[in-house]
């Protein structure tokens, strides 16, 4: 078996090594996961609830503990960890208060319509769903879907990404340590090429996954030859538009964030910023010179706000997609190279100008904090820039035009669109894309659904 190790981006100190589960391991997970769907649905609304909470309680009193884990093993920032892991908290509290009222269902107002005295809908969960996930959230991107699966009554499986296995085998843990049957969650330690079998196992119902293009057209085919539900929620190039309108010191702090946070690595980071030739040149100005001055530097100093990548891989890509863009003439107002530390896997906040549509940035997403400007004449021109993308996850869009706004709602094309912001999840609004972002929405009411059967009841 494989050999998964947890290593730290900013010095590639190997810090902790678990063997890959066995076949035999893997089978007792699924077998288990099974068994706990009757022991869910006896717990009930208010006993599934109550472990949520516990869970919830749980993760809080651990916090120091585990940001210093997703510190560790994937570079974020420990102040943005901490914040992971309460928002995490947040989350399930949120599912726990609210997902009886999400399920409720609804009777016909007018079952006579349907030739019946009444007709309902009911959602039932699914059965065992698969959680496919990333490394870039490792806390976070499970919750989100483990909050809501077990609360609607799903029992769930984790593979999550080999970098992070010590998180794994936390949040793998965590929620039978608060009470949840035995099997109602687990982690299974497995390579990706391993994962086929996992969803062609017709103890699994349904399949989501958070992750790369590459990832989800493969899990995707094989969630369909055996026809089993999938969410996807995939990469992202987001647009980050400024109009004449916009405040423009306000635009320029949150484009740094927006650009950056999580060392640039998040699907819904802004990653193209569309900026009105009126005020382009201030805002490009502003814009590279607080990136150039951000703090780069080891993780889990608080003082930091830039980390490390959290591959090697990851900063090669980065690497080759900036080299490329300069060889065909893009200009690079601040960054464009590694960090001044020689350990690590550290990369300069970089602002590029002059992108064409020849250069691989114009396309692809690039996962770090690398921020592509460009430069546009009229709203139209915005738009049309903003759209050419074949991605459509989430959009920021900044102006105090009432019209500009109304437009900009509808045209931009994307799972969201945030007017004087910057494009957050939260647990209360669907999150998901369009267009090779995937397709499914998580979080809220929509989030919760997914892993249902909505049934109709017709009664004579």
């Amino acid at each position: 078996m494989t050999t998964i190790r947890s290593i730290d981006p900013s010095t590639g100190v190997q810090l902790a090594a678990f063997e890959e589960d066995s076949e035999e391991f893997v089978e007792s997970r699924l077998a288990a996961a099974a068994a706990a769907i009757p022991q869910l649905a006896e717990l009930g609304w208010d006993g599934r609830a109550g472990l949520m909470r516990a869970a919830a309680d749980l993760i809080e009193s651990e916090i120091d503990e585990l940001a210093a884990v997703i510190t560790a093993e994937m570079g974020k920032p420990i102040a943005q960890s901490r914040a992971e892991v309460s928002k995490s908290a947040y989350g399930m509290r949120f599912y726990a208060d609210n997902a009886e009222k999400f399920l409720a269902g609804r009777e016909l107002d007018n079952p006579e319509a349907v030739s019946a005295s009444a007709a309902r809908t009911r959602f039932e969960p699914l059965g065992v769903v698969l959680a496919v996930m990333p490394w870039n959230y490792p806390i976070w991107q499970v919750v989100r879907f483990a909050a809501p699966a077990l609360m609607a009554g799903n029992a769930g499986v984790l593979k999550h990404a080999s970098n992070v296995p010590q998180s794994a085998v936390y949040i793998g843990e965590l929620f039978t340590r608060a009470g949840f049957p035995h099997g109602a969650f687990s982690t299974l330690l497995i390579g990706s090429r391993r994962v086929e079998a996992v969803i062609r196992d017709p103890r699994i119902a349904a399949v989501t996954l958070t992750g790369s293009e590459g990832a989800g057209r493969a899990v995707g085919a094989t969630a369909g030859d055996v026809l089993k539900k999938a969410v996807l929620e995939l990469g992202g190039s987001d647009p980050f538009i400024v109009m004449p309108s916009a405040e423009l010191d306000a635009a320029v702090a949150t484009a740094v964030t927006a650009r950056t946070s999580n060392n640039g690595q998040a699907c819904i980071n802004a990653k193209r910023f569309i900026v009105h030739e009126d005020v382009y040149d201030d805002f490009a100005r502003l814009f590279a010179e607080r990136m150039a001055a951000l703090v780069i530097g080891n993780p889990a100093d608080p003082a930091t706000q830039i980390g490390p990548l959290a591959t090697e891989s990851g900063r090669e890509d980065v690497e080759v997609l900036v080299e490329d863009a300069r060889e065909k003439g893009a200009t690079i107002l601040t960054g464009g190279r590694r960090g001044d530390r020689e350990d690590g896997w550290f990369y300069e906040p970089t602002v590029i100008a002059d992108i064409t549509t020849d250069m691989r940035l114009y396309e692809e997403e690039a996962f770090g904090p690398v921020a592509s400007l460009y430069k546009v004449s009229s709203l139209e021109h915005a738009l049309t820039v903003a759209n050419d993308s074949p991605f459509g996850l989430g959009s920021a869009f900044w102006s105090n035009d009432a019209e500009e706004i109304a437009r900009a709602e509808r045209e931009i094309e994307a799972g969201a669109v945030f007017v004087n912001g910057m494009t957050i999840s939260y647990a209360e609004l669907p999150f998901g894309g369009i267009k090779r972002s995937g397709f499914g929405r998580e979080l809220s009411m929509e989030g919760i659904r997914e892993f249902c059967n909505i049934k109709t009841v017709w009664v004579a």
